[in-house]
């Protein structure tokens, strides 16, 4: 089972007539409660050690997430984490992505200490393996680690982090577009809004270019990274059209609850209030 590969053709086929294809196809549509109702109906109709019914959970999990629901979330990841153990084990790449997923809900629930330390323990034990999945596994708990530090207000640890993280990981794809976006917010932290904006400008091009269910994860990022950054320039009507352009595409995609909405509010809230 590839589910949690970078997507692509090859993992299109192998999804195709297994009990997950449709939460899968729901979920990358963004179609998330229903991606979650699927998942969740799979799981239930599935024994419990089962790997269909331990990776619906995890789909449920990731749709919970991202309709904004994230203790809900977060409790689904507790949920699914034995069975992963029991099936995978706990050192395979897929029990290893669970955790990574779980710890960065632990940052939208404001728990940025747990999730560094969850994020550093599977950026170590995927740092040990070989192949892959786990490089791109190491350099996803990064991404955590930089946001979980970012949260904590040590931008340069983030920042750091973050440079180490992009220089080990060359492909331009999702996971470097999210390890941008990390390292311009620990920029923006710094007052170096200049170079945030440098950063998030990069981070929008490669976005752009990524397939459309890439890009869906991440709406509203770009804008959120851009309008900080041009606020702390001092240019506050095109920081007021970015945050606006975020809290419009994150209630859209996400609903009002989800992080990402509620931070593009507080930003247009904040340039509103200037």
């Amino acid at each position: 089972m590839r589910f949690f590969r970078t997507r692509g053709r090859s993992d299109a086929r192998r999804m195709a007539g297994t009990p997950l294809a449709e939460a899968k196809a729901l979920y990358e549509a963004g179609r998330y409660a229903e991606a979650e109702a699927e998942a969740r109906a799979v799981a239930r109709s599935r024994s419990r050690d089962d790997e269909y019914a331990a990776v619906a959970l995890n789909i449920a999990a990731l749709a919970a997430g991202a309709q904004g629901r994230h203790a809900e979330s977060l409790a689904t990841y507790d949920e699914a984490l034995p069975a992963f153990g029991r099936i995978f084990g706990a050192g395979h790449w897929l029990t290893l992505k669970l955790r990574s997923d779980r710890a960065q809900q632990m940052v939208s629930l404001g728990r940025y200490a747990e999730c560094e330390a969850e994020c550093a323990a599977v950026a170590e034990a995927a740092g040990r393996g070989t192949g892959p999945e786990m490089a791109l596994l190491a350099a996803a708990a990064r991404n955590g680690l930089v946001f979980a530090l970012n949260g904590q207000g040590r931008h340069r640890e983030a920042e750091a982090l973050a440079r180490e993280a992009l220089a080990a990981h060359r492909a331009e794809d999702r996971t470097s577009l999210v390890l941008r976006l990390g390292l311009a917010r620990s920029l923006n932290g710094q007052a170096r809004h200049e170079d945030a904006l440098t950063e998030a400008q990069g981070a929008d091009e490669l976005y752009r270019a990524l397939p459309e269910h890439q890009r869906r994860p991440d709406t509203g990022a770009v804008e959120v990274a851009l309008a900080t950054a041009l606020l702390g320039l001092g240019r506050t009507p095109d920081a007021r059209i970015r945050a606006a352009a975020a809290h419009d595409a994150c209630l859209a995609s996400f609903g009002p609850r989800h992080r990402r909405t509620a931070e593009a509010r507080t930003l247009l809230e904040r340039i509103d209030g200037t």
